[in-house]
């Protein structure tokens, strides 16, 4: 089996738990500081590896190399998984989980238009399946859900996928790990920076009449005995596993092969919100992941097409080689 799909198969498993990680410790950090620090201690724990892969790709930090993480880093981390991170607190995990799973729609059109992606009918279908999907799931008619929610969890995954396609170019010259590593500590920096900014007086009493939210943000205050494992799994295995094996896979397959993490996470994350956090999971939600399972396995298909086609090569080659 390529390993990218090895890699592909863990950030599943790893991204499939976040939302209900997340949601057992929502209530007790601001958004901003759980972020800046899942993606610090994530970040660090990720340097050994990194440098690693630097030095197999020749690579080298040089300023530009830092301007690129910083600017990855902004959108993906800092932006996107900000409105990720609040949109929790207006809908349900399952919901969230299975939405933000939209974003292989947007990584295919910014696949084609950046880097110039082949875009093959199967994968078309497939889209269109998922779109079908998530309208299903949001059931625009009859919704009960916060609007708020969905709008930010829609604004996460379009800017989440931008983030996934501009980085599958930065992994051919640095490697899926670095970009890992380079652009959470870049981005931790930035939280750091404005979480500072949020304390300074006349820009916090500005934020908490429009936005208490982001007002004098804390540091430290939070963390308890009773919900310091979640955190370090957030850290370790959410973001430091989850990350790195994200775009490792993409490095080692496609932007569009690593999307497949979220056509297979809507299947078990709303699974996990059920038997965790007892989520109540209703009918068109189980509609829409059974669509969305049908969209994995017809985008699935241009892949077996070319394994079936090199298939008698590497028979050839094998009898070939054992004349």
């Amino acid at each position: 089996m390529n390993r990218g799909y090895i890699f592909i198969l863990l950030a599943t498993v790893f991204f499939s738990s976040m939302e209900v990680a997340l949601k057992t410790v929502a209530l007790d950090f601001n958004p901003m500081q759980l972020n800046c620090t899942r993606f610090l201690v994530g970040g660090l724990l990720l340097i050994p590896f990194a440098l690693r892969g630097l030095r197999q790709h020749g690579a080298s930090l040089s300023l530009s190399a830092w301007k690129g993480f910083a600017g990855l880093g902004f959108l993906g981390l800092v932006v996107s998984m900000m409105f990720y991170q609040v949109s929790i607190l207006y809908a349900p995990a399952s919901v969230v989980s299975v939405l933000f799973s939209c974003n292989p729609v947007l990584v295919l059109a910014f696949a084609f238009l950046i880097l110039r992606a082949d875009i093959r009918p199967q994968h078309i279908a497939a889209l269109a399946v998922e779109v079908a999907a998530a309208l299903i799931i949001i059931d625009p008619l009859h919704t009960s859900l916060d609007p708020t929610g969905v709008v930010l969890v829609l604004l996460s995954a379009a800017t989440f996928a931008l983030y996934a396609v501009l980085g599958k170019k930065m992994c051919a010259r640095y490697s899926g790990v670095a970009v890992t590593c380079f652009s959470c500590l870049a981005a931790s920096l930035q939280m750091i920076a404005l979480m500072l900014a949020s304390h300074i007086p006349p820009l916090a009493d500005m934020l908490r009449e429009t936005a208490p939210m982001f007002a004098e943000i804390p540091f430290f205050s939070g963390y308890r005995p009773d919900n310091i494992l979640n955190v370090l799994y957030i850290c370790v295995f959410v973001t430091a596993g989850g990350y790195a094996c994200y775009f490792m896979g993409m490095e080692a397959t496609s932007a569009m092969q690593g999307s497949l993490v979220f056509f297979f996470k809507p299947v078990l994350a709303p699974i996990l919100a059920m038997l965790i956090l007892g989520e109540n999971i209703p009918w068109n939600m189980w509609a829409g992941i059974v669509l969305m399972l049908a969209a994995s396995m017809i985008s699935m298909i241009p892949t077996w097409e070319a394994l079936m086609a090199v298939r008698p090569l590497i028979v050839r080659h094998l009898l070939h080689k054992g004349r």
